[in-house]
């Protein structure tokens, strides 16, 4: 009866280890499961706003691959499309893509980078957003005056580049915080745009833009709570590049309300060109053409598969299984063990300055090559002090620790062979 309890105890531990390994689970990776995509018709996704421009009869395309394929897709124009990306990403941009991106945007597109700077939605809560800013638009953000750094900066400098790690102590808020976009002055892509909104469900940080000195952005919108820059424009070669501060302005639960439905109209007449299209990058939030794991996750057919193997797997532990006492086999020593074992016993009974004596007399035969002198004339002290590749203080350690060895004081052995070894490595270099 012990001998099942002690089974029973394993396979639950066991089932315990699987489950905490495989199973995905936890608030902050449910909510970031509900990511800013086409097919998600959560708080977060994008799904109404493509929806709406469909309506609109404005084509639109699901990017489910690397930005490679924007040059090899032959149904899209070369000039005039727009791409929307939100960050951060679940799937890191690679070098390759980005330089395909930026000749994208070159030839005469459009990019709109809504990155989770001003605002944090749930899907955001984890991710690092600075990195994706700098690739994607060549710009840089720090924290603003009286923000906390998260990581020390070139420098010394005491504004550091916003990183944005995932905390499972994150507070999520009672209710969803409300951040307004207001415009700074008159622009196409604002107007008939009084305000927009976007929403945060996590504390969000303030931040700003540090300007490399090769980069211009032109501020365009700034946020009416705290008055930092929210949205700036920037040319890129014969196309452009957007970038919002707020990453849920066009999401399912924004773009009804203020002006926001007005803003996304404006960015795409002006984008667009004849036969152009307005592309959401759906690759980089997890959903690909090769692999969804949201929709793997999701499928019921997989908990019931699981359940079932677990079931099967318990019984079979429980009833055609015993744990059987682990059989002792005397195993050969190893050549390691026994080169130990013999270490051990000389140094018991080798005193350190003969130990010492001994490795100064091999050290000294195998410099007689380079010297071209006996060790019957006496060590080659003053060749050793005159070499351009040895180290004073060693070659005068070497001195002390070999009078000690001829005075029967007690010497550091482990040391002085380090110390052979470097100044005969230093001598064959």
């Amino acid at each position: 009866m012990r001998e099942r309890l002690n089974t029973l105890l394993c396979a639950l531990g066991a089932l315990l280890v699987f489950v905490t390994l495989f199973i995905r689970g936890g608030p902050l990776e449910m909510a970031r499961s509900a990511a800013p995509t086409t097919i998600e018709r959560g708080d977060n996704g994008l799904f109404a706003a493509r929806s709406w421009l469909a309506a609109e009869g404005i084509r639109n395309v699901s990017l489910r691959q690397g930005f490679e394929a924007l040059e090899q897709r032959h149904d899209l124009p070369h000039t005039g499309n727009l791409l929307i990306v939100t960050t951060p990403v679940v799937n890191a941009f690679k070098t390759a893509e980005t330089r395909a991106l930026d000749q994208w945007v070159r030839a005469g597109n459009t990019l709109l980078v809504l990155a989770a700077l001003s605002d944090r939605p749930a899907w955001a809560v984890a991710g690092a957003v600075h990195g994706d800013l700098r690739t994607l638009s060549g710009l840089e953000f720090v924290f603003a005056k009286g923000q906390p750094a998260s990581e020390p900066g070139p420098q010394g400098s005491s504004r550091r580049a916003p990183r944005r790690l995932a905390n499972p102590a994150a507070v999520q808020l009672a209710q969803p915080l409300r951040s307004t976009l207001i415009a700074n002055r008159q622009h196409p892509y604002l107007a008939g745009v009084s305000s927009a909104l976007a929403f945060s469900d996590y504390p969000a940080d303030l931040c700003e833009l540090a300007l490399p000195r090769a980069a211009f952005a032109l501020a365009l919108a700034h946020q009416r709570e705290s008055g930092q820059g929210v949205l700036w424009v920037r040319p890129a070669g014969s196309g452009t590049i957007i970038v919002s501060a707020f990453s849920s302005l066009f999401s399912n639960r924004a773009l009804g309300l203020a002006d926001n439905a007005r803003l996304l109209a404006n960015i795409v007449t002006a984008s667009l060109g004849e036969g152009g299209a307005v592309l959401f990058d759906d690759a980089h939030q997890g959903l690909t053409a090769t692999y969804d794991p949201a929709k793997f996750y999701r499928d019921p057919r997989l908990y019931a598969t699981l359940g079932v193997l677990m079931v099967v797997w318990l019984v079979w532990v429980l009833g055609g299984t015993r744990l059987r006492p682990a059989s002792e086999r005397a195993g050969a020593p190893r050549e390691a063990a026994l080169v130990r074992v013999t270490g051990t016993f000389l140094a018991r009974v080798l005193r350190p300055p003969a130990a010492a004596r001994r490795l100064f007399e091999q050290f000294f035969l195998r410099l007689q090559r380079l010297t071209g002198k006996s060790v019957a004339e006496g060590p080659p002290w003053e060749w050793l002090e005159n070499h351009p590749r040895l180290s004073a203080d060693d070659v005068r350690q070497l001195r002390t620790w070999y009078a000690d060895a001829y005075s029967e004081r007690r010497i550091p052995l482990e040391r002085l062979h380090n110390l052979i070894v470097r100044t005969e490595r230093q001598l064959a270099a």
